[in-house]
């Protein structure tokens, strides 16, 4: 049995999800399903904190590319000039002789996109230690205090808050806090 390959598919920035549906809309239709067996955008799950409540977004780890996987001996160029030719899709790494991803290369990025599913999601904008915050629930609503100290496992931050002209050291979660503007 032949071995499943990964081709990296150049195409246009932010249409990447869009054009990934195309590929198997023409998949399902046509005869593309014997040959190409997967598409994937590479992405991982992150957040923000937006009006104190947490905002999860898919973030692209290769804007401007999707991986497609095929079997080698039916990936011919009459499904390559297909997928080329849909709209917003560049090319193939090597246009018209495509050639697959070493499979370090492809465990590399799919592993990435499986460990995002397994740790759950990362902060897109981190705090950092320094960083001034504006602490926006609880008993110190309100205040201004400066970071010293983060553990991102825990989702908590210690924070120098200034009160009656001394600096007092509280412990909040990301919820409670949000960046200063």
């Amino acid at each position: 049995m032949e071995e499943k390959k990964w081709y990296s598919l150049r195409v246009i920035s932010g249409k990447e999800r869009a054009i990934k549906e195309r590929i198997e809309l023409e998949i399902q239709r046509s005869k593309w399903d014997s040959s190409v067996t997967s598409v994937l955008v590479p992405t991982e799950k992150v957040y923000k904190i937006r009006n104190g409540k947490k905002v999860v977004q898919d973030r692209n780890i290769l804007p401007g590319y999707i991986l497609v996987e095929a079997y080698p001996s039916k990936f011919t160029g009459e499904i390559i000039q297909g997928i080329q030719n849909l709209p917003n899709v560049i090319y193939f790494i090597e246009k018209n002789n495509p050639i697959p991803l070493r499979a370090s290369e492809a465990n590399r990025m799919l592993g990435k996109v499986d460990e995002s599913q397994d740790v759950g999601e990362s902060m897109l904008e981190p705090y950092l230690v320094g960083e001034t915050i504006k602490i926006i629930d609880g008993a110190f609503s309100g205040f201004v205090g400066d970071v010293q100290e983060i553990n991102e496992e825990k989702k908590k931050l210690k924070v120098i808050v200034k009160i009656f002209g001394r600096g007092t050291e509280v412990e909040l979660n990301f919820m409670q806090v949000e960046k200063q503007s």
